[in-house]
């Protein structure tokens, strides 16, 4: 499969958009980020504000890369989840599509088994937003050689 870059077109953008929006309410989160694994910020939801979201992107990006490293060693592909807790919030990271990251910033209002559950959910469908995006991108590349 050829790996193209990530194109995000106004409508891809838009399904992100409502997948996370609905993430932040159906799991009670104070906000929800999607992070390509280079550490750009793809799309944010919730209460942002005071968040830094550009070291926040980097810094998670960096961090899936440090514990890929660490699965291999132990002979896993990768650690697809993980789960941070503070005293006051918490951060649950998933990998989605072995390339996009999905960060979930939450506290006592809600708990990680239903943050678990709802991530599960939304990181389907924007697994099957990426892939819809990659098979357009790979057609528009082949369409484009063929001429």
């Amino acid at each position: 499969m050829m790996d193209t870059q990530l194109v995000r077109y106004e409508e891809d953008y838009q399904k992100i958009l409502a997948v996370i929006q609905r993430l932040v309410r159906d799991a009670n989160a104070k906000g929800v980020f999607v992070v390509d694994k280079n550490g750009q910020l793809v799309a944010e939801a919730g209460e942002v504000r005071g968040i830094d979201t550009t070291s926040l992107a980097s810094l998670t990006a960096g961090s899936i890369a440090a514990t890929g490293g660490l699965a291999k060693i132990i002979g896993e592909e990768d650690f697809p989840v993980h789960f941070h807790q503070g005293a006051r919030d918490n951060l649950h990271i998933t990998l989605v599509a072995k390339r996009i990251i999905l960060v979930v910033v939450f506290d006592d209002r809600s708990s990680l088994g239903r943050v678990r559950l709802r991530g599960k959910k939304a990181g389907a469908e924007l697994a099957k937003v990426f892939e819809e995006r990659q098979k357009k991108a790979e057609s528009e590349a082949a369409s484009g050689a063929g001429s």
